[in-house]
């Protein structure tokens, strides 16, 4: 994270039906439009007043579609290695963040309730509590911090939490690891660190490292088989700032589980620590997410210099037209992008880690207080702030959120750029949305529809967004790759751009595919507009994309972008 940080059983079921954590039930009443003002709490209220700001109450968050509107038509996707879930009525998008810190990081500070607190104000429904994997976190914090999480579930009935680790991967970078809530919660996560954490068993083997991996993410989903936890997620944080998650080992984990039900389900699209660029003396003036650094004699060695940097805020594996992301979708394999805090220390936020601190045997940081000036080298944002993950929910649940992550349903933005997307691509009588997979007849016409609501309200930087331009980005489906370090996808790239000409209420773009014949996939993105360049691979691939961030003066307020999960097209 930036933060100098490094890598170096019993077999039982339990009763769901008797252990139903808090979340798993109605809509919360500050998002049920039926409620009405007079009946919600202050809180409630003043978070109700927050989502109609932006937007995104009354914008589907309980009708059909982000925007309202058209009921859905399930889409079928038999026989489609990707899947697709949909529902009668539409999806609940509900705002959430799956990497957050807490004092029981060794370089975090926040309590579980503040950081939970914060998410909340933000306009978050659902979070992830994700402390740093480590000996000390190994036998102490992972005990410590679930009565901090239970309480915070209690306090705030209305938010989902998660009890997660951001693992060190043995021999790469760091991922999210996170659990369904229940009374095996800790057990599972603990023993997950204690055998498979990379900074408990170190190696310099590439293999040994390589298959510890693998073998972790196979015993998450050997405790999901096995009932100790309902569900289980892991996805891959910051992969392209060091350089050290290869190709094939990203596909490795990809691969590692059932295709059906996998652990592995995607990667940081944009990483955290988006005030680190912040420029002097308002900021640290370091790089945009920490991303400052150099090959290694650990990185694969053919990634460009400029991958280990941020485009528009964004990973490089992400943010390139025909890069390691297209590579991935090109397969025709789910692999989906989110964005997040990070959160670790607050720019501009005035506590201090609180007297008699001792976390290496405490496991946990003492209570942050008030200090005595503004961190303004500080590179984070608290959770919902600048960075969201909007995920399309059947339910308000803990359960439908990790269904809905796994079906690709998520789209993500930065500074509040757009309040709603909704995307939907029909042909053959049938429609998809983001993650699915259309089944069409070969030579059919296909729709791209995307519905946008545009900001209506200042962001938490007290200015309204306005967005200038989005674009289509398309690409063939050519089937598994010979080479597993494969990270270019040619045939991937913007096909259709759109000027946005209206700065309030909602935009509807459309694009047609005639007469498809051959499998494809669409992914979108949009930006203000305040910068951008020629992407990587030329002009004629992407015109107009990200600019690589400056190391030192990247201001992320004015630099928004936000982008969406694929969706495939499959004609038989």
């Amino acid at each position: 994270m930036g933060h100098g940080h490094h890598h170096h059983p019993h077999d039982h079921t339990h009763d769901h039906a008797h252990d139903t954590p808090a979340g798993n039930g109605p809509l919360p009443a500050a998002l049920d439009a039926s409620v009405p003002d007079s009946e919600l709490s202050p809180g409630q209220l003043s978070r109700r007043s927050m989502l109609r700001r932006t937007g995104l109450l009354g914008a589907g968050l309980a009708g059909a579609g982000v925007l309202g509107g058209a009921t859905a038509a399930a889409a079928d996707s038999s026989g489609s290695p990707l899947g697709s879930r949909t529902k009668s009525n539409g999806f609940l998008w509900l705002a959430g963040d799956h990497h957050i810190h807490t004092q029981y990081s060794s370089d975090g500070k926040y309590r579980v309730i503040d950081q939970v607190r914060q998410g909340t104000a933000h306009g978050l429904d659902w979070m992830v509590i994700t402390d740093h994997g480590s000996e000390t976190h190994a036998k102490i914090g992972v005990d410590k911090v679930n009565p901090d999480i239970q309480e915070a579930r209690k306090v705030f009935k209305d938010q989902l939490v998660f009890q997660g680790l951001e693992w060190n991967i043995p021999g790469a970078e760091h991922a999210t690891v996170f659990v369904h809530p229940g009374s095996n919660e800790v057990e599972v996560l603990k023993k997950f660190e204690n055998d498979y954490d990379g900074s408990l068993h170190p190696s310099s083997s590439n293999e040994t490292n390589e298959a510890l991996a693998i073998s972790g993410l196979q015993f998450l989903a050997d405790q999901v088989r096995r009932r100790k936890v309902d569900d289980a997620l892991m996805l891959a944080n910051h992969p392209a700032r060091n350089g050290i998650d290869s190709p094939h080992e990203i596909r490795g984990w990809r691969d590692a589980t059932s295709s059906d039900r996998p652990i592995a389900i995607g990667m940081e699209g944009a990483p955290g620590h988006q005030a680190a660029g912040l420029p002097a003396p308002k900021g640290g003036a370091q790089a945009r997410g920490f991303y400052g650094n150099s090959p290694s004699a650990s990185s694969f060695q053919a990634y460009p210099a400029d991958s280990y940097r941020t485009w528009g805020g964004f990973d490089w594996m992400t943010s390139t037209v025909g890069g390691l992301w297209d590579s991935l979708l090109a397969e025709g394999k789910p692999w989906w992008i989110t964005a997040n805090s990070d959160s670790h220390q607050i720019y501009a936020e005035p506590s201090v880690i609180g007297p008699d601190d001792n976390f290496a045997v405490n496991g946990r940081h003492a209570d942050p207080v008030y200090g005595d000036g503004l961190s303004l080298t500080q590179g984070d944002y608290w959770p919902g702030h600048y960075s969201r993950t909007h995920v399309g929910a059947d339910r308000f649940s803990y359960a439908a959120v990790m269904d809905g992550m796994r079906a690709g349903r998520i789209w993500v933005d930065h500074g509040g750029l757009i309040s709603g997307l909704d995307v939907r691509i029909k042909g053959s009588s049938r429609w998809t949305t983001l993650g699915g997979a259309l089944q069409t007849k070969r030579g059919d016409d296909v729709e791209l529809t995307v519905e946008i609501a545009l900001a209506n309200g200042a962001n938490w930087a007290q200015f309204v967004p306005k967005l200038a331009r989005v674009d289509i980005i398309q690409g063939d489906v050519t089937g598994p790759v010979r080479d597993k370090d494969t990270f270019t996808a040619p045939t991937a790239k913007v096909v259709k751009s759109f000027e946005v000409n209206k700065s309030t209420g909602t935009v509807t773009l459309k694009y047609k595919l005639n007469k498809v014949s051959t499998p494809l996939y669409l992914r979108l993105r949009g930006t203000d507009g305040k910068r951008s360049a020629v992407g990587v691979h030329g002009a004629a691939v992407d015109p107009f994309g990200p600019a690589i961030d400056v190391v030192g003066s990247a201001d992320p307020w004015q630099d928004l972008w936000f982008y969406s999960n694929p969706i495939w097209v499959l004609p038989s």
